[in-house]
């Protein structure tokens, strides 16, 4: 192999390891084995284990935010963007489920980017940005698409782990209930919830 084969080959055996035994469990030892080298030869392209990780989850990262980023971004209308970013979620986990196990795994102690979390949040101010503008169209308070963005893109991530372990139903179906949940939700929003919610209180 040459270097960047090599080096290619540990990234993909990584994955795989990290994936089953998270970042703590995971040892370069077991993956030097998997590979069939020495453990020197990972230290060498990677300065070891912590490294390796890095590489895997930025990889992943890339590869999510790229995809959900662009279906938010050729969406014409905020439904086409709920949809989009809930197929190309669940797509991701159904195709890639290494790269979601990893993120959602446990991270080095003192990560705060290249995280599930960073990604989300990254993806929440593309959301905002679409949202305000349709709040705005629509007499809702637009500084509370800050708000749903990130209970949307909740949503959809912890289903997504939900879905990653049963695996049923089938991805169209668990996409298609999202959105359903998602889009009439935001058609029927309450431009002033907390007053309903003292009319309630009052019986009125």
């Amino acid at each position: 192999m040459t270097g960047q084969e090599r080096r290619e080959q540990l990234i993909g055996v990584g994955r795989e390891v990290f994936a089953e035994r998270g970042f703590e469990a995971a040892s370069v030892e077991e993956i030097a084995d998997r590979a069939g080298v020495s453990k020197p030869v990972v230290y060498e392209h990677f300065g070891g284990k912590e490294g390796l990780y890095v590489v895997v989850v930025d990889r992943e990262v890339h590869r999510l935010l790229e995809a959900l980023m662009q279906a938010l971004s050729d969406a014409p209308h905020p439904r086409a963007a709920v949809e989009r970013s809930v197929d190309v979620f669940l797509e991701y986990i159904e195709h890639h489920r290494d790269g979601f196990r990893i993120l959602v795994r446990d991270a080095p102690v003192g990560t705060s980017s290249g995280t599930l979390p960073s990604l989300l949040n990254d993806v929440a101010e593309k959301a905002q940005s679409i949202l305000a503008a349709e709040f705005k169209a629509r007499d809702l308070d637009p500084k509370l698409a800050p708000l749903y963005a990130r209970a949307l893109v909740g949503m959809v991530a912890l289903v997504g782990e939900w879905w990653l372990e049963t695996g049923k139903p089938k991805p169209s179906e668990v996409a298609a209930h999202l959105v359903n949940l998602a889009w009439n939700g935001l058609q029927g929003l309450d431009p002033d919830p907390l007053r309903s919610a003292s009319r309630r209180a009052r019986g009125a």
